[in-house]
């Protein structure tokens, strides 16, 4: 976000002091600067969007975040930066027809601003207008040719790329582009090269772009397997039977776990089609919580999940309560229970037992090798640094099951699997089973979930507005070839991956 400022010295030089808290992580101490800074100078706008901006980006606030947008248009109701950050903001409280005005406003202010135009292609498509989205990648591609506006034609996983296109991308894959941005690319044209069914072309591109990837990122595949080791010898029966009984009683939450491209998505868009449950999106405020609990200070993975051995029955409750705080802002239906589908909360579910006992908790789970690829081919807005490996797959995957496998043991009943090659194969009745285990009726419409226009923010958007296929099933195979990293790094797991015993 930009914009004019004449801050004084002595503003100049808190700001600068918050900018040293931002650097050094220190969020909580930059927030309380800034709210001081603004309450003694609140048209002071440089520290209004340092402050709109920390709230969306690191405190999980977009209420919080849209809000100080709107104090800054008020100034300035012509800045299109502002406009967009507001529209980002609505976006991820789930207006996504208040984002795409905004998006559209802004745009009036810079028609070639190419970043605009992706930004509103994405909104488009979370909101299902995938004509619309379509054609604002295809604008943003005038006025700039890159590598994200491909792929995101290319995410869209209904387009077709023709053969000009394609010699389109590959012309600018050879040109002096950042990584992330080459990265991009070379999904895309892997998804090109697939539909043409050139898998072994395909895979080259989809390596490459991987490869990028992984070096813009940094990934310890060993902190994963530390953790579960921690929380296999932490969660124990009497672990739980002592902490009984304590936590929020809410039964609100449906929380969707698992690993992306896994069919949590599919999961989530059946739910939500049944009148008593609201869906959301991908939330992080189970992330938040758990930064919460773990108490002032940079979180530090290596001492979760065991510091929560500490935490009395009050503050499970406290926590439990601020989740249910912090996610009541998503929630525009008056329905009772809504659903939360963080994939990775998989490693919060010890917490989740804790601070909400009587939530709900599906684990979607679907072929490794064909979970692993479809993750290997998915280049990725945020996170899943995992992903960008065969072998980091192989591992992360065999360490969730290996968790999970621990959790089934120690709270017997407690969660919900469900196979994604079984609802396929027998949609009813696993529709069926999923509902009574959330403790709703059956309804028709959860058959009929592609009929729900719900917005969908996820790499699976357009495919849950489609009816259930068996045609992605067998889609892995032309790449096992190509798949003996993830098949070694998954170990025993190949074979015993449904329920999973955990004694490997």
């Amino acid at each position: 976000m930009t914009g004019p400022a004449n801050p004084s010295p002595a503003a100049l030089a808190q700001l600068r002091r918050v900018d040293d808290t931002i650097r050094a992580a220190d969020f909580a101490t930059a927030r309380r600067l800034l709210e001081a800074c603004l309450e003694h100078a609140p048209g002071l706008t440089a520290a209004r969007q340092r402050y709109a901006t920390l709230l969306l980006q690191h405190f999980g606030d977009p209420a919080g975040a849209a809000a100080q947008a709107a104090k800054l248009l008020a100034a300035e109701p012509k800045n299109a930066a502002y406009r967009a950050f507001r529209a980002a903001a609505l976006g991820q409280l789930g207006d996504y027809d208040a984002a795409i005005a905004d998006y559209e406003a802004a745009l009036a202010l810079a028609p070639e601003d190419a970043r605009l135009w992706l930004q509103l292609g994405h909104a488009l498509k979370t909101a299902g207008r995938a004509d619309g989205a379509v054609a604002a990648y295809r604008m943003s591609l005038t006025f700039k040719p890159g590598g994200e506006a491909w792929w995101s034609l290319a995410d869209l996983k209904t387009v077709r790329f023709s053969a000009a296109d394609v010699a389109a991308m590959r012309g600018l894959v050879q040109s002096a582009l950042p990584p992330a941005e080459r990265a991009a690319l070379h999904f895309a044209l892997g998804k090109a090269l697939e539909d043409d069914g050139d898998a072994a072309s395909a895979f080259a591109q989809y390596d490459m772009g991987n490869a990028l990837k992984r070096s813009t990122l940094r990934y310890d595949a060993g902190e994963l397997t530390a953790y579960v080791a921690r929380a296999r010898t932490l969660f124990t029966p009497a672990f739980f039977a002592a902490r009984a009984g304590l936590g929020s009683t809410a039964a609100d939450p449906i929380f969707i776990v698992g690993l992306p491209r896994s069919g949590s998505t599919l999961v989530e868009q059946i739910l939500a089609s049944h009148s008593a449950i609201e869906g959301t999106m991908e939330l992080a405020d189970m992330i938040a919580v758990a930064r919460e609990a773990m108490g002032p200070g940079p979180f530090d993975f290596n001492a979760y999940p065991g510091a929560l051995a500490d935490l009395d029955g009050e503050r499970l409750r406290t926590l439990g309560e601020a989740y249910l705080a912090r996610t009541r802002v998503y929630r525009r239906a008056a329905r009772p229970y809504f659903i939360d589908k963080m994939p990775n909360n998989f490693v919060h579910v010890g917490l989740i037992q804790l601070i909400l006992p009587n939530a709900k908790i599906v684990d979607v789970r679907r072929h490794p090798l064909a979970c692993g690829l479809s993750a290997y081919k998915q280049n990725f807005a945020a996170g899943q640094p995992f992903s960008y490996g065969l072998g980091d797959l192989g591992r992360y995957y065999a360490d969730y099951v290996r968790l999970m496998a621990h959790l089934d043991a120690v709270l017997p009943g407690r969660i919900h699997r469900v196979i994604y090659e079984d609802l396929v194969a027998d949609p009813e009745g696993e529709v069926r089973r999923l509902l009574a285990y959330c403790g709703v009726g059956f309804e028709p419409g959860c058959l009929r979930f592609h009929e729900n226009r719900r917005a969908v923010r996820t790499a699976s958007a357009e495919q849950v507005r489609r009816p259930i296929s068996t045609a992605g099933l067998e889609s892995w195979r032309p790449f096992e070839p190509w798949l003996g990293p993830l098949k070694s790094a998954l170990g025993p797991v190949l074979e015993d991956w449904r329920g999973g015993s955990g004694d490997f």
